[in-house]
Parts: structure tokens; sequence; C-alpha cells
């Protein structure tokens, strides 16, 4: 199967999918079972929907200084990264000024 856009995983680790209007510092690729485990339990803080794909991202409290990203593509797969809190707040503007990404009603 052919991939488009940049590779989930480069030369300097895992990469969130190019429809995510921002890259981290440094992001970790969780398996789907840990990623689906630890956000069964944590506390949804945002979810944005992308207008043109319908992909979702969803914003996790993970741990204090930790947060998981949920990305779902309209088909229903989902892939789970970790970040820091910090990393994933100084990007947090990006993400509400991106014209094709709306935030979800909570």
């Amino acid at each position: 199967m052919a991939s488009h856009g940049r590779t989930a995983t480069t030369a300097r680790g895992p990469r969130l999918p190019d429809a995510v209007p921002f890259d981290l510092t440094t992001v970790t690729r969780l398996s789907w079972e840990l990623g689906s485990q630890v956000v069964s339990d944590a506390t949804l803080l945002s979810e944005w929907e992308h207008v043109t794909s319908g992909r979702t991202l969803a914003v996790y409290d993970a741990t204090d200084h930790t947060v998981v990203l949920g990305v779902r593509t309209p088909v229903g797969r989902e892939r789970f990264f970790g970040a820091t809190k910090d990393d994933v707040d100084a990007k947090r503007s990006r993400l509400r000024d991106a014209e094709n990404w709306r935030r979800c009603e909570q």
C-alpha cells in the first residue's frame, strides 16, 4: 500500500500525521493497546476535528507533565502519541489558528 505525506516515523523518531498543524520536539508513539488503556482513565482536555479530512485529534491529561494525543481517521483507525504538556501547550495556538481545524464541543 502506498503512503502519502510524511511518514509516522523518521530518522529523528516518530512524528504526528500530516494533518496535525504542528510538530513536537519529542513525541513517543504508543501502541494502540497502551494508548487506548491510558485514555480510558484519563481526562479529555480538548478535542478537535479536521474539517476537510474528518480526522479528529484528542488531547488527554495522562500525568502531571504528560499528555496523550489520540488521532482518529474517518474510518476509525486510532494512533496514540505521548508528549510533554509544555510542548503541546506551546503549539496549541497553531491548532486554534488553523483554518481547517475546529474545536469540538465537550
